[in-house]
């Protein structure tokens, strides 16, 4: 492979760009030692070397800082260490380490995540965001199945504190009502439960 550039991302360290379509981001003491320069050729030992000797550990501790911080879900983890400039060889042995290590677990991510937010989400608001954290559908139903979300006592404290009356509204209020809740993603059955009016006469 050849480096075909290497550009300053801040004062120590640089982006070298290879003719593989993609980038290593190193120290400029790690460009020196391994003898990286522009327009030359990058060998395959030198590239596993700096692998080996630096982008392992360095992604391997990156990953360890971030789930100091909070938790994380395995895309997560792979999106913050592909934005930080690691090749795929290195996230996958880093993500990997805290895998095999039981520092991530994404089910059991799933079930905190919906034990902490089932009192103040919608299921539907809850669902999008864990696949936007990577869980697969199937594994969030599978959680949403084990822990239920109480829609119905959320959307009871929603009433209580707007201090709104179901049965003092008239048909325009009504109709809002359920439009903002519907916008918080709580399901029409939920809705029309609580407040005791079908969408059909509105």
């Amino acid at each position: 492979m050849i480096v075909m550039e290497i550009v300053p991302v801040d004062k120590r360290r640089s982006k070298v760009f290879l003719d593989e379509d993609f980038a290593l981001v190193l120290y400029r003491g790690e460009i020196n030692r391994f003898g990286i320069k522009e327009g030359e050729e990058l060998s395959e030992d030198t590239y596993q070397e700096i692998l080996k000797d630096v982008l392992f550990k360095r992604a391997r501790e990156r990953v360890l800082y971030l789930l100091k911080a909070s938790d994380k879900t395995e895309q997560e983890l792979v999106r913050k260490l592909k934005d930080g400039g690691y090749p795929k060889e290195a996230i996958e042995y880093a993500v990997g380490f805290v895998k095999e290590h039981r520092f991530i677990n994404d089910e059991d991510y799933g079930k905190r995540y919906v034990e902490f937010n089932s009192r103040r989400k919608s299921e539907k608001q809850i669902q999008f965001e864990l696949q936007r954290k990577g869980l697969d559908k199937e594994m969030i139903r599978d959680i949403l199945k084990e822990q239920p979300v109480d829609e119905e006592a959320q959307i009871q404290a929603y009433i209580r504190k707007k201090r709104i009356d179901p049965q003092e509204l008239d048909r325009k209020e009504r109709s809002k009502v359920m439009a903002s809740l519907g916008r918080k993603g709580f399901s029409y059955e939920a809705v029309n439960r609580v407040l005791g009016a079908n969408f059909d006469d509105i």
